[in-house]
């Protein structure tokens, strides 16, 4: 059986803090959001709410908080969710997760940010509630400035082709 050692030098640098989680930065604090939701043809559900996100574990990974408005109507009143986004020093790339109360799975997602610094690219698949099968879900988030910004998500339709399912405008609050 082949023994496997790790240097301490290579635990210190998993555990380091680069110039990529520092892109994240402006997303840091608390944000009032526009949601749009395609769940068919026409016209979207529209609904409101807050995230407050705030860096944790020494800035290593920006937590999120979601809240919807209390007077939300439709299918996701009193809709909360939670999630984490990061960089993974190991596989160079953002990553994240996100679970709500809309459905009993967490969304786990990996992707880049574009040489500018300003949109993240993140893919992952989940559950298709559906089919029962998986779906591919793909988030682009911009960075618009430091009080602005936006994700845009796509899901796999039943055609195999890509469709927009959601887009949140926030603004800082």
């Amino acid at each position: 059986m082949a023994e496997q050692t790790m240097e301490t030098s290579d635990c210190a640098a998993m555990g380091t803090t680069t110039e990529h989680h520092k892109k994240l930065t402006p997303f840091e604090g608390t944000f009032k959001s526009v949601v749009k939701m395609w769940m068919g043809p026409g016209e979207p559900s529209v609904m409101t709410g807050v995230i407050k996100n705030t860096f944790d574990l020494e800035g290593r990974f920006l937590h999120q908080s979601y809240e919807s408005d209390p007077s939300t109507d439709g299918p996701f009143s009193n809709f909360a969710g939670r999630g984490y986004w990061g960089y993974n020093t190991v596989t160079n790339e953002y990553e994240g997760f996100w679970i709500d109360t809309a459905c009993t799975f967490m969304q786990h997602e990996r992707g880049q940010v574009d040489g500018a610094g300003k949109v993240w690219t993140m893919t992952g698949t989940m559950p298709n509630p559906q089919t029962g099968g998986t779906m591919t879900k793909k988030s682009v988030i911009t960075l618009k400035d430091r009080d602005h910004h936006s994700l845009e998500m796509y899901f796999d339709g039943p055609d195999g082709n890509e469709f927009k399912a959601m887009e949140i405008q926030y603004t800082r609050a």
